[in-house]
């Protein structure tokens, strides 16, 4: 029975996905650096190192699939996939979480991420790139980030985030379906929000009775520069029916 390798196991995506493909009654490894991936059951930890290539053939010994969401943002990500890509198996179908609008959106980040789909395009491996919306976590960070400012800042912008737990859920059905050789359709979250009801929101969740945070304004912001151009556009939204369910209110509210 071959396996499925998950690269970023233990992040944010990854414990969810991992958690799904084991639910649906797949043989997992997940790749850590380190001996021990914190499992005592379930998953099978390998020890492999994505930046040096150490590892990386007995990692991806026996696998079908390789699910690779390991990042690490942008500063080892293309040297990552090309030690990846070295020891795979040519009949392993690599599946690649990216990001929708890095095409669109001119950041030193998503060039990067286009850097890595056009390698593993350009590999002969049989692939699946799934290109999905800014999570909700990334959001909660980003307004967490600025707790003890007067203000919470936020670009005036409209963005479509989504739940981990739905990305995880695309991810799982890309396993089990033939490689795509390209872009399966992007997918995005179930409301398309301006950024302010989302910080909104956020300080609406947050509040509690002994919470100054009810006391803070939200102030939309326009930043120079074409970056801020392409969001304001939309360049981050996806076209058609949205995939994910969980709103960023129902993110919130499992949180509290």
């Amino acid at each position: 029975m071959t396996s499925i390798l998950v690269t970023g196991g233990t992040g944010a995506l990854g414990r969810p996905t991992v958690d799904h493909l084991v639910a649906t009654g797949h043989q997992v490894r997940i790749l850590s650096r380190r001996a021990s991936v914190g499992r005592t059951a379930g998953p099978e930890g390998v020890t492999g190192d994505l930046t040096t290539g150490v590892g990386l053939p007995a990692a991806v010994e026996d696998v079908g699939t390789v699910v690779h969401l390991a990042t690490s943002l942008g500063r080892r990500d293309v040297q990552h996939a090309r030690n990846l890509l070295a020891v795979l198996p040519r009949t392993t179908h690599l599946v690649l979480m990216s990001i929708a609008g890095i095409d669109r959106i001119p950041m030193p980040y998503y060039r990067t991420k286009l850097a890595v789909e056009r390698l593993i395009a350009d590999s002969g491996a049989p692939y699946t790139i799934q290109r999905a919306t800014q999570f909700h976590n990334l959001l909660d960070r980003i307004f967490t980030a600025q707790r003890f400012l007067p203000a919470l800042l936020t670009p005036a912008v409209t963005l479509q985030p989504i739940a981990v737990e739905d990305v995880a859920v695309r991810l799982a059905e890309l396993v089990d379906e033939p490689p795509v050789e390209g872009r399966a359709p992007d997918i995005g979250g179930p409301d398309r929000r301006p950024t302010p009801d989302l910080a909104r929101a956020w300080l609406s969740a947050r509040t509690t009775p002994s919470s100054p945070v009810v006391r803070r304004r939200v102030v939309p912001i326009r930043v120079p520069g074409r970056a801020y151009r392409a969001f304001a556009s939309g360049g981050a939204l996806v076209d058609g029916a949205p995939y994910g369910r969980i709103t960023f209110e129902d993110y919130l509210g499992a949180k509290s």
